[in-house]
């Protein structure tokens, strides 16, 4: 709003905020030295493997970069960083909102850099449905973990992407363990069918519930219990513990209904109390013990080798689907389709089609 005369009385307004681009413009200088020049692969490499946080974030920042002329700069960088990845122990962290999620993971955070662990949190938040942009809420909430020197948060923007997971969440793990990070904690947006998507990325997926959900979380209870390795009932103290106790018994009960795991250890079901950090340390040892044991059946190996076939199919997905839209030829006929769509002059598959067979060029 325009910048008005100054009233009689103490109120004053001012000229609004003007709203940032949907494309950070300022994205380039946040992937170049201090000295101003851009970072090659090789200088990439070395200032990651020597745990130089700034150049991890600027890395980071560039893989997720959806400008095409970044594109083959960051693959570079990751495929550098490959034989130096691997080396972690990849844990997914889901629950329904409110759950404590980002509570969870502090508790948990701490306990593992007070071990000795190095911990990188990747925390997917919500974009924002204007810019794109990430809330960047769990900066806000770990508030000890954020300031840990043993640890590293990155909260990144889903981006829409199917799973609540970031679109580059693979590639970033694999920054960060070259980096030196030997635990990696990825925490997603919620829980629905499609949040299944993280299990293809780590090795152990905690499903954090709340007692007193209620029946309406039945229906998506199912699909993410199934992939589930632990379930683990928080915010189990004071007048709760007791509510979630019964909560946690009838988990039990439920998960003997579904299908066995392909890890062949059944799903655990605890209480924990992220607030007093009660049960953390139980989990931490279900979690060792799953690692030992699938380690020695070679189901843990067999995994990550699937995951990794996994990540090519789905970068040929988001590789097909950004170069479709980036397509001049399509970007060119897209608003005469629309604008058909909505008068009904064609229908939505018919205007599909024809967006595909010009991409296709057919």
């Amino acid at each position: 709003m325009p910048e008005k005369e100054k009233p009689a009385g103490s109120l004053i307004v001012r000229d609004g905020v003007s709203q940032p681009p949907a494309v950070n413009p300022d994205i380039d200088k946040k992937i170049k030295q201090k000295s101003g020049r851009k970072l090659c692969a090789a200088s990439y490499l070395k200032g990651i493997t020597q745990g130089d946080r700034a150049v991890l974030g600027q890395a980071i920042t560039l893989i997720e970069s959806n400008n095409p002329k970044h594109f083959d700069l960051a693959q570079d960088v990751v495929e550098k960083c490959l034989p130096f990845g691997n080396k972690s122990l990849r844990i997914g962290i889901s629950g329904i909102p409110g759950a404590g999620k980002s509570t969870f993971i502090e508790a948990f955070g701490t306990m593992l850099t007070e071990a000795g662990h190095k911990v990188a949190v990747l925390a997917i938040d919500p974009s924002s449905v204007t810019t794109g942009g990430s809330i960047l809420g769990d900066k806000t909430r770990m508030e000890r973990l954020s300031t840990n020197p043993g640890a590293f948060i990155r909260p990144s923007p889903s981006a829409g992407t199917l799973g609540g997971v970031a679109r580059k969440t693979r590639e970033t793990i694999i920054l960060c363990e070259a980096a030196g990070f030997d635990i990696i904690l990825v925490e997603t947006v919620g829980v629905g069918q499609s949040e299944t998507a993280v299990a293809t990325m780590v090795d152990f997926f905690i499903l954090l519930m709340v007692a007193g959900a209620g029946d309406e979380l039945q229906g998506i209870k199912r699909g993410i219990m199934e992939i589930a390795d632990l379930v683990a009932i928080n915010k189990a103290d004071g007048d709760n513990r007791l509510r979630a106790e019964r909560t946690a018994s009838e988990f039990r009960n439920a998960v003997h209904f579904f299908p066995g795991p392909p890890s062949g250890i059944p799903t655990r079901v605890v209480t924990c109390s992220s607030k007093y950090g009660d049960g953390i340390g139980e989990i931490w040892s279900l979690i060792e013990d799953y690692v030992r044991r699938t380690k020695e059946s070679g189901y843990f190996l067999e995994k990550r080798k699937e995951q990794n076939v996994q990540r090519m199919n789905d970068f040929i997905e988001n590789y097909l689907r950004e170069s479709f839209y980036n397509d001049r030829r399509v970007a060119e006929i897209k608003p005469l389709v629309e604008k058909q769509l909505r008068e009904g002059e064609i229908t939505s598959y018919k205007g599909a089609f024809i967006l595909l067979n010009k991409f296709l060029d057919k």
